[in-house]
């Protein structure tokens, strides 16, 4: 009896100590997980794919996130959230604890970097900015047609494909377009979404001001409609170079000349295909364009444009456009860089409605005189963007 007495008090007693010692490390599991830790300053750490709960808290100690790796694994498995642990690249913040560190890799709140494809570029242009994106893996594939991305601000997490990218963009484009081409204005000389995008794309290089648009894509309009060439510098800078269509020189007379179905000074209509890749803005404003009679319209030294009905009126606004040239020179601010010379000597006007009645005029010297006196007019301000003056 004495003995089963003494063996249920050792019994007891080892209970407490067992039940001592738990509740202990509890306490202390439960005090590290909580506690601030050891991270001085915010940290950015890759987990690679396929790595256990074990392995993922050997790289977070290693890396001085946690004090102690068992803490963390015991938190994975305690909670039995251990199999929602993530792959990817994760920002954790300063004396970020053992509890938040596991919360931020199981919620997959992975670092999300952002690439911004400016509007206006080719598709090689964009090809290029993908495959220099650090964060994104794999090769990017088959450069796309000209006009099926759609320029954008992208977000994307570490270690996606450069691929999905590129396809991401050309999803966006064709849903963008199908959009705007639903909502386009009746009656205009536009017979498929593709001739939309391509005058949207001449209107994107003509103009880097987005309340311009509209304008400049009217008178594109007006012209199809007359049958009148488009005469537009950034078809011929493409017709060039299609991949990266800018000159480290001015765009010279012979330059209007040369044989290419995009040259739009030798080949009426529009061009068989977009030049670029246009934003938003510019594919609405060719589909819902604004209802003008100009015909013209000239850069006026400040990158906005001038825009003319007749002929008559396009000769003043380049005389005026020299004037202020020339003034800008004498005052000593840097110079513009002057209109090309004269391709012929210029006709006589013909009244507005002259062409309006009789069609297309004979000769596509009416639309001349303001490439002759614009070649500032199609300079972007995007970076690298070579200026056809």
């Amino acid at each position: 009896m004495l003995r089963f007495l003494r063996l249920l008090a050792w019994s007891f007693i080892t209970a407490a100590l067992v039940i001592t010692a738990l509740g202990g490390a509890g306490y202390w599991l439960y005090s590290d997980a909580q506690n601030a830790g050891p991270l001085a300053a915010s940290r950015i750490l890759v987990i690679p794919p396929h790595t256990g709960i074990a392995g993922i808290a050997e790289l977070l100690t290693e890396a001085g996130v946690i004090r102690h790796k068992l803490t963390f694994e015991a938190i994975a498995r305690l909670s039995g959230h251990g199999a929602k642990l993530k792959a990817g690249e994760y920002e954790f913040p300063a004396a970020a604890s053992a509890m938040q560190t596991f919360e931020i890799v199981a919620a997959g709140r992975t670092v999300k970097h952002r690439l911004t494809i400016p509007e206006g570029l080719t598709s090689a242009e964009v090809v290029a900015l993908v495959r220099d994106a650090p964060a994104l893996d794999g090769d990017v594939g088959p450069v796309p047609g000209d006009g099926t991305l759609l320029p954008e601000t992208y977000t994307y997490s570490y270690g996606e494909s450069r691929k999905d990218m590129i396809e991401r963009m050309q999803r966006d484009m064709t849903r963008i377009v199908a959009e705007i081409w639903k909502e386009r204005r009746p009656g205009l000389p536009l017979a498929t979404p593709q001739e939309a995008v391509t005058l949207a794309s001449i209107v994107e290089k003509e103009t880097a001001r987005g309340e311009e648009r509209p304008h400049v894509a009217g008178v594109f309009i007006n012209r199809l409609r007359l049958g009148m060439p488009l005469q537009s510098d950034p078809t011929v800078l493409y017709a060039l170079s299609p991949a990266n269509p800018k000159l480290d020189r001015p765009l010279a007379h012979a330059d209007l000349a040369v044989a290419s179905p995009y040259n739009t000074y030798v080949v009426k209509g529009l061009p068989p295909g977009p030049i670029a890749n246009p934003s938003r803005s510019s594919l609405q404003a060719a589909t819902r364009p604004e209802r003008t009679e100009d015909l013209y319209f000239v850069a006026d030294g400040g990158g906005g444009h001038i825009f003319a009905k007749t002929l008559a009126e396009q000769t003043h606004n380049i005389a005026e456009y020299r004037r202020a040239m020339a003034a800008g020179s004498d005052s000593g601010a840097p110079p513009i860089s002057p209109p090309l010379a004269p391709l012929a000597p210029p006709p006589e006007p013909e009244p507005a409605h002259t062409v309006a009645a009789s069609g297309p005029p004979a000769a596509p010297h009416r639309h001349r005189l303001v490439q002759q006196a614009s070649r500032v007019r199609h300079c972007r301000p995007e970076p690298g963007h070579a200026c056809p003056h």
